[in-house]
Order: C-alpha cells, then sequence, then structure tokens
C-alpha cells in the first residue's frame, strides 16, 4: 500500500511510522509512504497556509490553493490514489469501513487543522471523509495514525488467525473474551478454573460467553447485528435481570 499524508505537521506522522509495528510494516514492504508538508505549496512569502471565514466566526481555514496545490502534486506521484479528508464531518470508522479500505492500493490521506478547508475542495477533490468518533480533536494528524494504523495490521501484519479472535471479528462482531496470564492467583484474585482446565471446547464456550457478556455490558449496540442462538438469549436475559 502507498500513502501520502498532507500535514502542516509532519514530524507527528514520521514519528508514529517509524516506531513499533508500524516502522514492521514498512519493513515488510505492507506499507510505503511519503509525508508532505502543506507549508510547502504556499506562495505567501511568509508560508501561510491559512486565512479567515467569509461569513464571520472563530477559527480559520486552509485556504483552498494550498490544499489544491498539495493534492495535485501528489496525484503525480500516485495517480490512482483515492483522497481521504480526516473530517468530523466524515462517516463513522468502523471495521467495516477498514475492510473496504483492505482494497485500496494508493491514498492519499489529508490531515485538516483549525477549522477545517475550504469546502470548495472537499466538494471536488475529497473522495471521502472520515472521523475516528464524536469528538473534535486539534487536528487530523492522530484521525489519519489511526486509520492507518487499523488498516496496515490487518493487510498483513498480523496473521488472520490473531485477527479473527480481537474484538468486532470474534464470532461475527462481538467484543473480545476475557484473558489472564500468570500467575493463576494475584493479590487473592484467581485466574478462571475452566481455562486451567485444558478442556478446549470448555474454553471454547466460556470464551464465547465471556464475549457476549462483555458486548451486552460494554457495547451493546453491536448485539442488534449479532445472529444469536437460543442459548445466548437465555444468557443475556440472566444478565439483563440481574
Amino acid at each position: 500500500m502507498k500513502v501520502i499524508f498532507l500535514t502542516i505537521f509532519p514530524e507527528i506522522i514520521e514519528k508514529y511510522l517509524t516506531t513499533s509495528m508500524m516502522d514492521k510494516a514498512v519493513k515488510k514492504n505492507l506499507l510505503e509512504y511519503d509525508v508532505l508538508n502543506i507549508r510547502d505549496f504556499s506562495k505567501d512569502k511568509h508560508k501561510k497556509v491559512d486565512d479567515y471565514v467569509y461569513g464571520g466566526g472563530d477559527g480559520m481555514l486552509f485556504i483552498p490553493q494550498v490544499v489544491y496545490d498539495a493534492i495535485m502534486f501528489s496525484k503525480t506521484k500516485l495517480p490512482n490514489s483515492k483522497v481521504i479528508y480526516m473530517s468530523a464531518k466524515g462517516r463513522l470508522l468502523t471495521q467495516e469501513v477498514i475492510q473496504e479500505y483492505i482494497k485500496i492500493d494508493e491514498m492519499i490521506i489529508l490531515c485538516g487543522r483549525y477549522e477545517g478547508i475550504d469546502e470548495r475542495i472537499v466538494d471536488n477533490f475529497v473522495d471521502d471523509e472520515i472521523c475516528i468518533g464524536d469528538y473534535v480533536l486539534t487536528g487530523g494528524e492522530l484521525p489519519a495514525l489511526v486509520f492507518i494504523d487499523a488498516l496496515i495490521r490487518q493487510k498483513g501484519l498480523l496473521e488472520e488467525k490473531a485477527i479473527m479472535s480481537e474484538s468486532f471479528f470474534y464470532e461475527g462482531g462481538l467484543l473480545e473474551y476475557d484473558q489472564y496470564t500468570r500467575p493463576e492467583e494475584f493479590m487473592g484474585l484467581k485466574v478462571p478454573e475452566v481455562l486451567l482446565s485444558g478442556n478446549h471446547k470448555l474454553i471454547e464456550e466460556w470464551r464465547h460467553f465471556s464475549s457476549l457478556k462483555n458486548t451486552y455490558e460494554k457495547r451493546p449496540d453491536l448485539l442488534r447485528k449479532i445472529k444469536l442462538s437460543p442459548e445466548d438469549v437465555i444468557f443475556l436475559s440472566n444478565l439483563w435481570k440481574k
């Protein structure tokens, strides 16, 4: 996958992508990237990239010229790329969205700042707007890194077997089950006996209901997407009664 990041803070992107698993992804040729500073495309002698909003109001906007030139330059390097704008107005980033982008080989990721960018750029030169949650950050760099991290780890960084036991994948979309490690007892708290039994059938059954319980308690909205068995319904009913 080839990606160009457009930002006024390239050091944020570069530091993360040269660390830990992302650095491993680059070395495994799963990710090839470039980080361009939007300021380099400013025609202003002071490298200004923002201006006041028409109609009044607080904050500044990226002026269209610098963003347009940055996108067009990036297109010369990645002509088949999809332009993605990390925006609080975008569609919510979910596992389904990540699955869509696994098929995309070239991307230009635009990291907003200030109050965003001129809407003429969004309407005419952006292919998709993505939001990582219902809150507002100071810029699009962190959302861009969240997006690329989630994407690359599924695009070959981890074995499929490891991914399928994680939240949003396990048993069709449940949260992951509880997990434990040594010692068997910590501060008087013991690991569930079934996990020490060696009985794989019982362990899988325990993990299923642990996953179901976590989903019910933490993300009940996900249950609407899951096909529940009669045993699952009884289990959830008992949880509800508590």
